[in-house]
């Protein structure tokens, strides 16, 4: 049986924000995005355990990725094309600088970095990687783009001492 849902995403959720806030803009703080992320995600780790959570900020990740794809990312057969758009939109909206390190097209493999990552650049070191809303963002990116399903493990965080978030991201078989 299939459950109704109260609030499927749309675009007309984020709504017209000229006219909402036509004071304080489109702009927030980055602590309340954090706030918010970080309280989400207690709650589900409190609730349904660690890796429940984690497949769930994947999944919205995932999500989030192929919905930003479709709204700011036109279509192309070229991939640097795809690339520097992606770069262009991701920077312009100050959720990371995003650089390809390694690309493979033929064998669908690729690492990537998003340096001042909106999810954790600047956290305390944790000994362990926090950003899995960030792979499955970062898949449905490269989904939407070369029709191929792909996996995304991050591979250096912030919060494991490193300095940028790197991404190791290959299609999946």
């Amino acid at each position: 049986m299939a459950m109704s849902q109260k609030y499927p995403f749309t675009w007309n959720l984020i709504g017209d924000i000229e006219l909402g806030r036509p004071n304080l803009g489109k702009y927030t703080r980055l602590e309340m995005y954090r706030l918010m992320q970080f309280t989400f995600r207690d709650i589900l780790e409190k609730q349904y355990g660690t890796q429940a959570a984690d497949e769930i900020f994947y999944a919205a990740g995932k999500m989030a990725g192929t919905a930003f794809y479709n709204q700011f990312i036109t279509k192309t057969s070229d991939a640097n094309d795809f690339i520097r758009q992606a770069q262009s939109a991701l920077k312009e909206m100050s959720i990371g600088i995003l650089r390809i390190e390694k690309a493979d097209l033929e064998q669908g493999q690729f690492v990537l970095t998003v340096a001042e990552d909106l999810d954790c650049s600047g956290l305390p070191d944790l000994g362990y990687e926090i950003c899995v809303y960030d792979e499955g963002f970062i898949a449905a990116l490269l989904e939407s783009h070369f029709n191929r399903q792909f996996t995304v493990r991050e591979i250096d965080c912030w919060c494991t001492g490193g300095r940028t978030c790197r991404f190791d991201a290959r299609v999946t078989t």
